[in-house]
């Protein structure tokens, strides 16, 4: 058959599980209308008179607040505090003229939605689909677009987001191995422009990039970072001396930056950016001025003890534009900084540039409210216009008046930051729907596959078309439904019916045609285990602590097989079950040792997967392991095969040739990394290394990936062929012991970092003591069912129907993506191949457990021709069956948990912990059902198949009937 049944079966599952994800994602993971509305002001009446004539903003990457705060945490890093001082020594000496805020970036904290901030106002959303920012493809007013219909001249140079100025001088931004060439090329543009006599810029902006790369690269406790920022301090020194007096200077942090030095989240030390504001000019504040308290907010830094002032950092927008006498651009959400503008004693400046900032936010909020997302405000119009009242009532003077007004503008931040944080809970319900509806449907096809036993394929070719058929029903009903009915389906349209009612209605046709079995042995086979998991995920702080508890439930799931050993018939299945039990746990228990810290952790946790918290370099001990975890991995692969005479054939070369130099090469990159990292032989070295270790991480690509392929897909077996003959007429004995998972593995295990790769080592020696375990606890069932009805020829044949509940150990949330993956196979960026590193780094692990399932049916299994009733059958379709029975338990567990990740997300929706615990978890389980969806159909379709008909070959040139 071309398409074998049991594939098809896999590939349905695989189908309701992905349009499951689509819908309930849909409905999750919504974005904002973006206005295509521009301020336009005829009348100068939505500006003031400009203050300065141009303005130079610096963007310094990831510049956290306590980087440049005169009260930095205690105990000071002598890395990253108290270097950068220019800001703090200026603010000290000229205290109207210069500003110091912690400006709060809104997450996600990535440069792309930051820099939209910056220039629109606006707010981004958790999936921002809209126009990406660069060029002129931005679709929203910007500060930029108010520049150019000004007639003014816009600069730029450094991070090739930005590229709608007059004069623009890109760079790359992801190469964060490269620390200084983008740093290095705005400098060298930046200067001539501010020291041309006739300042041929009204707007310049220059993004440096050196201190996100160095954080990425090695963190900010490091001696880069004191460079870096002793550099950027050099650099601002520079500008000072040569601004005039009509040049502001702003000086930013687009974000900051976690311990490790990443971004992405909402942790308080990637939200906590700096901004300093300098006017060498004319005063920016009034020296006696007597702001109101209500105006100004304060927050206090983790680890000190000094309040700070601080700010929203889309405030600067307002507040620039109308520095510069330029309306405010049409989406702006942001407030104007009050400091800035109370230039005189009665404030009036400051009460005009509030108003206008007020007028500017409801103009924007009514035009919102007219479009066609415009229900998404019902929830706060009220309040709003309750908020708006109070203003138009307000006295045109007085401290309350300045409050007032001020107050409208956070309200409506207030909103519209709830307001995008809004979901669609019926097509989240359809996804859940469909999502648990699988479960279900893969419970259906688990009872019948069983009850079939060797008739497995006859029951599938009956319950396939009725699959099929439901599918081309269901979606000629979910038209049908659809046209009548489009009016009453807010936010859905004709594919998401479709998409629904085709899985829908086949998984019901499925259940119908064959209900589960609900028998004593199907109830006490039930994985409590994994209900416990999937429920556990309504709470945060099992979230926070997955990747603690998930261990000790793996080591739990194997308790039902050690007590099993210890009633083993025999001494030498009793020392197999608990021997490798012991073995299992170990590895497990030791794996569990290798620690990310989260942030809400702290300070219970402490960081063992880097060197420290702050330096994400691999702690010495694991610098020592490298070389023997990669040596020792295929010594210990060979000796588990060696157990079961596995080590011959592809074996002999695979191992020693393919594998173990693939593993040696991945771990040589990581320590070559180091070395270039840390610069262990000095800054000279680093394009030798940087060159040989780009060159090693190829050769672990290119040996398994295209010798071990092809290798592979030619001689896919472990065999031991044993041609005597014990009698005339007897047949040659063939033990082959089929399908051992190492093709993938080493490329995986070259994306993943030192510590990462011992523990992937310990990962792959857990895996084949478990799969030891099963085989012996099978045995021990066939030696039991053969005594219990007295006959032993039952021992002659092997019942492995995988009915047990196998850990696949799924990680928990991670805090931050390991992209120094992303520089493994070029010295600089490139996309693609970044992307594929990448992806390996995060969802490997879980892609090659998932793609060893169908050991679970072929471990330990001779082919031969199995005997049932008296009437021979095809040697391989016991095995098929049971790595389909096994292909469908995996796929369960991981949709079991993606159905408890999608519920705590939408019960908790409103949660205040949504998106920084319960969508984060939920997006992971998804990915991680989708990398095992894809796993099981290599696995069973390809890995499967190309053994069995490597098996059928042999057996037909031995002369044996395949």
């Amino acid at each position: 058959m071309l398409f074998p049944n049991r594939l098809g079966v896999l590939v349905w599952v695989a189908f309701v599980h992905l349009a499951g994800v689509y819908l309930f994602t849909s409905g999750f993971l919504l974005t904002r209308l973006s206005l295509s509305d521009t301020t336009v002001c005829l009348d100068q009446q939505c500006t003031l008179p400009p203050t300065h004539k141009r303005a130079v903003l610096l963007i310094i990457d990831a510049l956290r607040f306590d980087f440049v705060t005169p009260n930095p945490p205690e105990p000071a890093s002598p890395f990253h505090h108290n270097i950068l001082t220019l800001p703090r020594k200026l603010t000290a000496s000229r205290p109207q003229h210069s500003f110091i805020f912690n400006a709060y970036a809104d997450p996600p904290t990535t440069t792309l939605q930051r820099i939209k901030g910056l220039t629109t106002g606006s707010l981004p959303t958790f999936v921002d689909v809209g126009n990406n920012f660069g060029g002129s493809s931005i679709a929203e007013d910007s500060i930029l677009k108010q520049l150019n219909a000004a007639n003014k001249k816009a600069a730029f140079m450094g991070d090739d987001t930005w590229m709608s100025a007059n004069m623009t001088f890109p760079f790359d931004s992801f190469n964060v191995e490269d620390l200084h060439t983008v740093d290095e090329g705005v400098i060298k543009h930046l200067f001539p422009l501010l020291e041309d006599p006739g300042r041929p810029f009204d707007f310049l902006v220059g993004h440096f990039l050196g201190v996100d790369h160095v954080g990425h690269r090695v963190g900010p406790d490091h001696p880069s970072m004191k460079a870096k920022l002793s550099q950027m301090n050099d650099v601002l020194t520079r500008v000072v001396d040569r601004l005039d007096d009509d040049t502001l200077l702003v000086v930013l942090g687009d974000h900051g930056m976690d311990r490790s030095g990443d971004h992405g989240g909402d942790g308080v030390l990637e939200t906590s950016s700096a901004m300093w504001i300098y006017s060498k000019g004319p005063a920016l504040a009034y020296k006696s001025a007597s702001i109101p308290s209500g105006l100004l907010q304060y927050t206090t830094f983790p680890g000190t003890t000094a309040r700070h002032r601080s700010i929203q950092q889309i405030d600067i927008l307002p507040t620039l534009s109308l520095l510069l006498g330029l309306p405010i651009p049409f989406n702006n959400l942001g407030s104007v900084i009050p400091e800035v503008f109370w230039r005189e004693s009665s404030g009036k400046d400051l009460f005009r540039a509030l108003q206008i900032n007020a007028q500017q936010v409801k103009a924007y909020l009514d035009a919102y409210r007219s479009s066609s997302s415009g229900a998404e405000l019902d929830d706060a119009w009220t309040s709003l216009q309750t908020v708006w009242s109070a203003v138009q009532m307000a006295k045109p003077t007085g401290p309350e008046a300045l409050i007032i007004w001020n107050n409208y503008n956070r309200v409506a931040l207030a909103a519209c930051r709830a307001m995008w944080a809004q979901f669609n809970p019926f097509l989240m319900s359809l996804g859940l729907a469909l999502l648990g509806m699988s479960l279900v449907a893969i419970w259906a096809l688990y009872s019948g596959l069983s009850d079939a036993k060797h008739d497995w394929n006859s029951w599938l070719s009956a319950q396939l078309p009725q699959c099929i058929r439901g599918m081309a029903g269901g979606a000629v009903l979910g038209f049908l439904a659809y046209l009548p009915l489009q009016k009453y389906l807010d936010g859905m349209d004709l594919l998401d019916c479709v998409l629904f009612a085709s899985p829908f209605v086949s998984c019901i046709a499925l259940i119908v045609s064959s209900k589960p079995n609900l028998t004593s042995k199907s109830i006490t086979s039930i994985p409590f285990i994994l209900i416990l998991h999937t429920l556990s995920f309504l709470s945060n702080s099992f979230t926070f602590w997955e990747d603690r508890i998930v261990p000790f439930l793996l080591i739990t799931s194997i308790v039902p097989f050690v007590l099993t050993g210890f009633t083993a018939p025999t001494t030498r299945l009793r020392y197999r079950i608990l021997g490798f039990s012991l073995l299992f746990a170990t590895c497990v228990r030791l794996m569990s040792i290798s620690t990310v810290c989260r942030e809400e952790q702290q300070p219970y946790c402490h960081v063992t997967f880097y060197a420290s918290s702050s330096l994400p370099s691999p702690p010495f001990l694991v610098l020592l392991l490298a070389a023997p975890a990669a040596l020792g991995l295929p010594f210990a692969i060979k000796r588990f095969l060696s157990i079961s005479r596995s080590d011959a054939g592809i074996a002999r070369s695979f191992l020693p040739f393919i594998i173990t130099p693939s593993l040696v090469a991945g771990a040589a990159f990581w320590v070559i990394e180091w070395m270039d990292s840390a610069a262990v032989f000095g800054a000279d070295w680093a394009p030798m290394l940087r060159l040989g270790r780009t060159w090693i991480a190829r050769f672990a690509f290119v040996l398994p990936l295209v010798l071990g392929g092809a290798f592979w897909w030619l001689v896919p077996l472990c065999i031991d062929i044993e041609a005597e003959q014990v009698q005339m007429g007897a047949k040659r004995q063939v033990t082959i012991i089929g399908y051992a998972n190492t093709f993938g593995s080493p490329l995986v295990y070259a994306t993943t970092q030192l510590t990462g790769q011992i523990t992937l080592a310990l990962a792959t020696i857990a895996l084949i003591a478990y799969l030891e375990v099963v085989d012996s606890v099978r045995d021990v069932k066939v030696i039991e069912a053969a005594f219990a009805n007295s006959t032993p020829s039952k021992l002659l044949e092997v019942d492995a129907t995988p009915n047990e509940s196998y850990p696949i150990q799924s990680p928990g949330d991670y805090p931050s993506l390991q992209w120094k993956s992303a520089f493994m196979l070029t010295p600089t960026l490139s996309y693609y191949l970044a992307a594929v590193t990448v992806a390996l780094n995060t969802l490997g692990p879980i892609f090659l457990i998932v793609l060893a399932v169908p050991l679970v049916a072929l471990w330990n299994r001779a082919p031969l021709p199995a005997q049932a009733g008296g009437d021979r059958r095809p040697q391989d379709t016991q095995v098929k069956g049971e790595s389909t029975l096994a292909a469908l338990g995996a796929m369960a567990y991981f949709a079991a948990l993606l159905v408890g990740t999608a519920v705590s997300a939408a019960v908790l929706r409103r949660h205040l912990m949504v998106w920084k615990v319960f969508a984060p978890r939920f997006m992971a389980g998804a990915l991680h059902l989708l990398a095992a969806d894809l796993a099981v159909l290599l696995g069973v379709g390809v890995g499967l198949e190309r053994i069995l008909y490597r098996v059928r070959n042999l057996f037909r040139r031995l002369g044996g009937k395949a």
